[in-house]
This record gives C-alpha cells, sequence and structure tokens, in this order.
C-alpha cells in the first residue's frame, strides 16, 4: 500500500476508465489515463490521480438497420463501487461557493502497491440543484457546463488533494489541458492569503515548475476555449485577469490548451511526429514528445496471456520480455489467434445475429465515429473491393465506435457504413458492432486478423487501438500517421498504406494503396503462406507489443518529465529498479 504522503505525482485527467463496470471515460483518452495508472500501479510509482465522478457516464449507445445512432444515458451509483472520502472543499464558481467531495477508487497493481483515483463530487445538498450536476455528465451540456466542470477539475483538485492527505506533489501531470486552472490554484495555494494580483514572476515559476502537460490534440479546433466575458463571470475579475496575464487569451477567448502551456515546465506529445506538429502549432514552446502505450495485461486476451505465461513468464512484470516471442512456435500463436477468433465469431453471433466465417480474412476496425477517421475508406471504390474479395479471397470487416451526440459528421458516417453493408451483403460482410466498449474492445482487437486505421494525415495524434491488437498478434494495416510512423517495420509488425508519411493527403491515393495492399500483399499470403503471416503475427507481438505499453512510457515519464532537475536522482533510482523488475 502507497503511503499517502509518498505521492509525489498527481495526474488530473477529465476521464479516466478505471473498470468495464464504471462509465468513467469516452474512448482513447481516458483509456490512455487508465492505462498509465495500471502501470504505475504495477511498477510502484507513488501517485494518485483527479477525475470528476460523471454519474451519468458517457450514453449508450444504439445502431438501427439503416445505420441510425441514438444514446440513452448509463447512471451509475459510486456508492456502489467507491468509498466516500470525508473531506469537502469549496471553489467559487460565478460568485458561488460550490462544495466538492471525492470518492476513491485504489487501482491495484500486480505487486499489491495502489494508486488512488479521486473522483470529485458535487452532488451534495449544499450545492444548487444546478450545482449539484456538475460533475454528472462527461462532455455534456454546453461551453458554460463545460467551464464550470474544469474549475472543479482544476481548482477543486487542486484544494482537496492535501485534505485527502497528499501533501509532497513533486509534479501535478495535465492529461489534456481541462485542467489547466491548477496552474492558477497553486500560484493561490503559495500565495496565502496574499490576493493573486499579487503574484510575482517568482510565484509563478513556482507553481510552473511543478506542472507537466500532455497536449493530445493537432488540430486547432479541438481545443477548448471559453468567451473572456464567461470565463469573468465563472472565475471572477482576480482569476480572469491572472489567465490573461499569460497570454491564453487570444481574440477574446481563453484557450486553455495555451494556459496550460503556459503553466507547464515540461510539454508533450504522444508521438514523435506528433511532437512535430505539436511544436509547428506552437513555435514559442519547447515541446517534446513521450510516445502512447498500452497496459499489456489489461488488452492481452486470454489465450495469449496463457501463451506468454508459458514461454515468457515475466512478461507482466517487464513488457520488454516480449522480444523473446520470437521464439514462441508459429504453431501456437495461430492456435492462440483461432481460439481468440471463434470467441470473437461467437460474440457477434449472440449479439448482432450476424455470423462470420472463421476461414476468411477478418478486418477490424473500431475507432470514435469521426470524419478524419475516415473509417469508410475502404469502400471507396466498392467494385474493386468486389473484385479482391472474389479473385484473392473472401473478406469480412468488423466495425465498432460511437459518434458524439452531437457530431452530425459522426452519424452520417455510421450510417454510410451500413448503407455499404447492405450494398455489398454476402460479397463482403460487413458488421457493425454497437455500444463499443472496455467489454467489446479486447475481443475484436484479439478476434481480428488484420487491424486497419485510415485518418487523415496530420490529424492522428498517437493512436493506441493498433498498439492492443498487436499484443495479440493481431498486425496492423495503417496510414503512415501518429505511432504508427515509429512502429510500422513493412511486412514485420504490418503493412503501411501511402508509404510516404509527409505526402499531402490524396484520398483516392491513400484508398488505391490500401486497396494494392491487400490484393497484392496481404490476402494473398493470408490465404497461400499461413507461415509467413504468422511470423508478421509474431513480429507485432515482439517489436510492438514488447515498446508501445505504459510501462515504457510511465518509465520514460518518469526520466523525462515528472520530476524537478534537483529530484533526477530520485528518478533516475526509480527507473533504475523498474528496469530491474
Amino acid at each position: 500500500m502507497t503511503s499517502l504522503n509518498g505521492s509525489r505525482v498527481a495526474y488530473f485527467s477529465m476521464e479516466i476508465a478505471l473498470s468495464p463496470a464504471l462509465p468513467t471515460y469516452s474512448g482513447g483518452l481516458g483509456i490512455l489515463a487508465g492505462d498509465t495508472l495500471r502501470s504505475a500501479a504495477d511498477l510502484g510509482v507513488h501517485m494518485v490521480a483527479v477525475s470528476l465522478v460523471h454519474r451519468k457516464g458517457y450514453f449508450r449507445q444504439h445502431v438501427d438497420e439503416n445505420g441510425n445512432q441514438c444514446e440513452e444515458s448509463s447512471p451509475w451509483s459510486p456508492e456502489q463501487f467507491l468509498e466516500l472520502m470525508k473531506p469537502v472543499v469549496t471553489v467559487s464558481i460565478a460568485g458561488r461557493k460550490v462544495r466538492v467531495r471525492a470518492w476513491r477508487y485504489l487501482v491495484e497493481g500486480i505487486t499489491g502497491h495502489n494508486v488512488p483515483v479521486y473522483l470529485l463530487d458535487t452532488a451534495l445538498a449544499e450545492n444548487t440543484p444546478w450545482d449539484q450536476a456538475l460533475t454528472d455528465s462527461l462532455y455534456g451540456g454546453d461551453s458554460y457546463y463545460r467551464l464550470c466542470q474544469e474549475v472543479v477539475l482544476g481548482i477543486g483538485g487542486v484544494e482537496i488533494l492535501p485534505k485527502l492527505g497528499h501533501h509532497h506533489i513533486g509534479s501535478y501531470h495535465m492529461n489534456e489541458g481541462h485542467s489547466a486552472l491548477l496552474g492558477a490554484a497553486l500560484v493561490e495555494q503559495r500565495l496565502g492569503a496574499r490576493p493573486l494580483r499579487s503574484a510575482t514572476d517568482e510565484d509563478i515559476h513556482a507553481a510552473r515548475h511543478k506542472i507537466v502537460f500532455t497536449t493530445h490534440t493537432p488540430v486547432p479546433a479541438g481545443h477548448d476555449q471559453f468567451p473572456m466575458e464567461m470565463v469573468r463571470e465563472v472565475l471572477g475579475e482576480d482569476r480572469a485577469w491572472a489567465v490573461e496575464r499569460t497570454g491564453a487569451c487570444p481574440g477574446g477567448s481563453l484557450n486553455m490548451t495555451l494556459l496550460a502551456l503556459f503553466s507547464s515546465r515540461y510539454i508533450n506529445g504522444v508521438a514523435m511526429r506528433h511532437g512535430e506538429v505539436s511544436r509547428g502549432m506552437f513555435p514559442q514552446y519547447p515541446i517534446r514528445a513521450i510516445t502512447n502505450g498500452v497496459h499489456a495485461a489489461t488488452w492481452t486476451t486470454a489465450p495469449f496471456r496463457q501463451l506468454y505465461d508459458r514461454h515468457i513468464p515475466e512478461w507482466k512484470y517487464d513488457n520488454l520480455y516480449l522480444r523473446y516471442a520470437l521464439g514462441i512456435p508459429l504453431e501456437e500463436i495461430r492456435h492462440a489467434h483461432q481460439d481468440a477468433k471463434r470467441t470473437l465469431a461467437a460474440e457477434v453471433q449472440r449479439r448482432t445475429g450476424q455470423s462470420l466465417d472463421p476461414n476468411v480474412m477478418t478486418i477490424g476496425f473500431a475507432r470514435r465515429a469521426a470524419t478524419y477517421k475516415r473509417a469508410d475508406l475502404i469502400f471507396r471504390d466498392r467494385d474493386r473491393l468486389r473484385a479482391i474479395a472474389r479473385t484473392v479471397g473472401g473478406l469480412q470487416i468488423v466495425f465498432g465506435g460511437k459518434a458524439h451526440p452531437r457530431d452530425e459528421g459522426g452519424k452520417e458516417l455510421i450510417r454510410k457504413i451500413a448503407g455499404h453493408a447492405r450494398t455489398l451483403q454476402d460479397e463482403v460482410r460487413v458488421v457493425y458492432v454497437e455500444d463499443f466498449d472496455w467489454q467489446w474492445a479486447p475481443l475484436l482487437y484479439s478476434g481480428v486478423d488484420l487491424w486497419l486505421n485510415t485518418p487523415k494525415r496530420p490529424q492522428e495524434a498517437s493512436g493506441t487501438s493498433g498498439m492492443k491488437a498487436a499484443l495479440n498478434g493481431v498486425p496492423s494495416l495503417s496510414i503512415l500517421d501518429g505511432w504508427w510512423i515509429e512502429g510500422c517495420l513493412e511486412g514485420v509488425t504490418g503493412w503501411a498504406i501511402a508509404d510516404q508519411p509527409g505526402q499531402t493527403d490524396d484520398e483516392a491515393y491513400d484508398a488505391g494503396s490500401l486497396y494494392h495492399k491487400l490484393e497484392q500483399v496481404i490476402l494473398p499470403m493470408f490465404y497461400s503462406n499461413p507461415d509467413a503471416y504468422a511470423r508478421v503475427m509474431r513480429g507485432a507481438i515482439a517489436a510492438n507489443g514488447s515498446f508501445f505499453n505504459t510501462h515504457r512510457m510511465v518509465s520514460q515519464y518518469l526520466d523525462n518529465a515528472w520530476f524537478r532537475d534537483e529530484e533526477r536522482e530520485v528518478a533516475e533510482t526509480a527507473s533504475a529498479g523498474i528496469r530491474k523488475t
């Protein structure tokens, strides 16, 4: 058990995927946060995390036969799963005193070390009915609601941690810009009774020296912005003046990413290419890169866990041991995959009534339904797709993914896929699984034969779905963007679509490259040379699974981000211990 006073890192994220039973996340950002904490617990890192309780969850998705998405809330009761903590703090929102409490969830590591996660909650009787609902909805409500939530997360989180016994925090890590107001809270904490306007450059530098910021969004439209009139109303004049002073309010709006950038001593993107893109967007800041990973033990399914336990028993403790997957016999790789493929087919049959042929090449695509991810790129030339399936070998495709309730473009994308499924019918079987979530994900990542990813460059900051597939011996066919620029060893771990990473996006060219790889390389290998295909599966495990994991990622944060210069010796000692585990 971690001692409370030993919590040296405080990790702030608007969403965290803690358990399949808790709907406290929407997608990749929350999954990454949860995987980070799971690895921190495995590796014995002294850490604590802060998020909101999201009593109404994200949403449950239903998709009809025409591809129309409808949503329903997924409320849950924290009382069933979490421990209510005694401390209550107040934050000022639009001149009102809003009371905030916390529920605790313990992320337990493989050696018994725990990372406490505090989910902040405003549902106290002393608050107004509107304020009680502030921590209910993940990415719900309007801009005003969102800004108020970000006050609770950033300022309320800083306020409540000492009350919970966490006094010795060396680094506050902001996972995306939602918690950027914690910089102002740290300055206020340093000032004590002094007014915020009295803060000196030294005070601001002292707060900045404690903050780490990870940005995930490579397009300007993805960053939270709030008009200054709203900012003054919600934050009050002193705090509004303080954030304006940072230069984070160009054009009369507070940009939370700019505020986070100003407030941080260490800033990183989530892949090497994303670091380059972010430096181009914000050239005045020294933005580094730490490529994302996934928690290997969470996303490796039973057939492959058993396989690794037999051949590489150290893999859960040190994921780098997955390099030794190169010594696993190909036949055993194939058998494990066939077990996973049968499990996926059975679940698809049970939940959709549609059948998958276990002998047919099965492609998986499951991402948030957003237009830039281009889930329908494979259907750009349906006649060619039919011809490939007819002459080279059969194809079936399983899709999943939710569109945000207000994203009409994403909803239209799902309808288009449903239309293509009807048009292609049994020539290329297409299944869309509704309500893709933590329960579905491992089935799909392990049960398909090929993972497909087709984003517009350079809008894929990192992507982690292909990393999870690789842990289960499933190679990727992907656009060279995000993590895949680093992970793609052509014909060894998978294949690239549009081989030149710097090339301007041309949808026709990208689709042509996708079809060429399927027709000339992948399907002939799959159907005619199963040993060669199994070698690529094994290569994905050994090269990608061993590196693109959160054990490696957390180690990099320990070495490079979470400790100040004077704490370098402590960081190096901790990371050396990880490498010896």
